[in-house]
């Protein structure tokens, strides 16, 4: 799967949300909206990237995701673990102590949740 560049990224974070809908509706929900056309163009990218699907109601189209949100994430960090840490999660996990990114507290959190995970 392609990685999505950043303003790829914020578009699909709004079709999520949203469900679906025009590009005027993306746009009313964005934060630090684009202009229109350049958020249209975005959304048309998208649908030739398979990542929306649109229907013609009237004369307007109206998009959704081809995709849930979890999968492009679940297909995203798979892609980011193989490709930046040799597809090995502690060694991301270790990365991210080493930068004082994760606290003890928050690895003991994590550890619960593995044997949270574990017992049921």
């Amino acid at each position: 799967m392609e990685k999505l560049s950043l303003p790829e990224e914020q578009a699909m974070q709004v079709i999520w949300q949203t469900g679906e809908g025009n590009v005027k509706a993306f746009l009313e929900k964005m934060k630090e909206a684009p202009p229109y056309t350049t958020l249209a163009s975005t959304v048309k990218n998208l649908e030739k990237k398979g990542f929306l699907k649109s229907r013609l109601i009237g004369n307007t189209y109206v998009y959704r995701a081809a995709i849930s949100e979890e999968e492009y994430k679940m297909r995203f960090m798979t892609d980011f673990i193989k490709g930046y840490f040799d597809n090995s999660y502690k060694a991301m996990v270790n990365f991210f102590v080493e930068q004082d990114q994760l606290s003890k507290e928050e690895l003991k959190e994590i550890l619960d949740m593995i044997e949270g995970k574990k017992t049921k």
